[in-house]
């Protein structure tokens, strides 16, 4: 887990991200979360485009089997299930706290007033995406997110088990920040 500020990623994890995602990356500011081999699972990506493009989902699941998992239990109905959880008024104020985490993680990176006070993944009051709420999670560390926690809980990936195509991909180059 990992939080800003994050160092520059380097060429070797912005080449394991491009695979992962089978496009090149764009706007990467740091690794917030990674794969027990080292490789990332997830990033941490600028509110602004390099294009111009607002982008509120600063932290962005990456990783392929992380992110078929958060798919399938998307496809399975369970949102219903994790937005009902929000009828707690400490789950709903827990969910209210991760919004205001992940604002201010983000906001390090510039305010972009066309995405201003929206996070991701429906937070505060809505379960609209796993992946968002699952990134969430893995960045910021067990207990801060309690849907995106629930999520990984109930996934078929843990973040304990290697399922990476290039296992410590990654880490083979020198680490020299990415220009």
């Amino acid at each position: 887990m990992s939080t800003p500020p994050f160092p520059a990623p380097t060429t070797a994890e912005l080449a394991v991200v491009s695979a992962q995602l089978g496009r090149p990356a764009r706007g990467v500011v740091g690794i917030a979360a990674r794969c027990v081999c080292g490789n990332p699972t997830v990033v941490a990506t600028s509110p602004r485009l390099p294009d111009g493009t607002p982008f509120p989902t600063f932290y962005y699941l990456t990783h392929p089997a992380a992110t078929a998992a958060m798919s399938t239990l998307e496809a399975t109905q369970v949102m219903p299930e994790l937005a009902a959880l929000l009828d707690d008024d400490e789950v709903a104020a827990a969910y209210r706290a991760a919004h205001e985490s992940y604002l201010g993680d983000r906001a390090r990176f510039g305010e972009v007033p066309e995405i201003e006070g929206v996070s991701a993944g429906g937070m505060p009051t809505r379960v609209k995406c796993l992946h968002a709420l699952a990134g969430h999670a893995l960045a910021a560390g067990s207990g801060v997110n309690p849907i995106g926690d629930e999520a990984l809980a109930r996934s078929s990936w843990s973040p304990l088990i290697c399922r990476c195509d290039d296992p410590g991909a990654a880490l083979r180059e020198s680490g020299e920040p990415a220009a």
